[in-house]
């Protein structure tokens, strides 16, 4: 049985299809960033075209696939993370400034302890004038990592 032979103007479309269905789920599967968005995009673009009649050199499909995808980033990126993301709080969304904890053990004037804060163990330096008692009360003043710098 005799059978057209397979080229790569044969199966091309439908491989560009794959990797932009396949680049598009990654997507999905991913943290947003809308990166790979575009080149799943720029892939079925590509696969789309060929499929259409339009046959290019694999070459010529590459440079298009990597131009639709840097060009639709540059346009469309920053106007779909200003949709999907318009309803964050544009400042510091939480801040322990200024809570109060308590702590854990005797934190020595200068040295470092540990103290309970919304239900979690933190480490911390006391910063204030004194050494802060076990169980005593202690005002978050600053944050640095994940240390606390307190004062009693």
């Amino acid at each position: 049985m005799e059978g057209t032979p397979l080229d790569a103007t044969t199966i091309s479309w439908w491989m560009w299809m794959i990797l932009g269905l396949v680049l598009l789920v990654f997507e999905l599967m991913t943290p947003g960033g809308f990166f790979i968005f575009f080149f799943g995009v720029a892939a079925l673009l590509v696969g789309f075209l060929d499929l259409l009649g339009l046959h290019m050199p694999l070459a010529l499909q590459g440079l298009l696939f990597s131009a639709a995808a840097v060009v639709s980033i540059l346009a469309f990126r920053k106007p779909l993370m200003e949709r999907f993301h318009y309803k964050m709080p544009k400042g510091k969304v939480d801040s322990m400034i200024g809570e109060t904890a308590k702590a854990m053990d005797e934190i020595p004037l200068g040295g470092f302890g540990k103290v309970e804060l919304r239900g979690t163990a933190w480490s911390v330096q006391n910063v204030g004038d004194s050494a802060i008692p076990r169980d005593g009360r202690c005002q978050v003043d600053k944050v640095e990592g994940l240390t606390l710098h307190v004062r009693g």
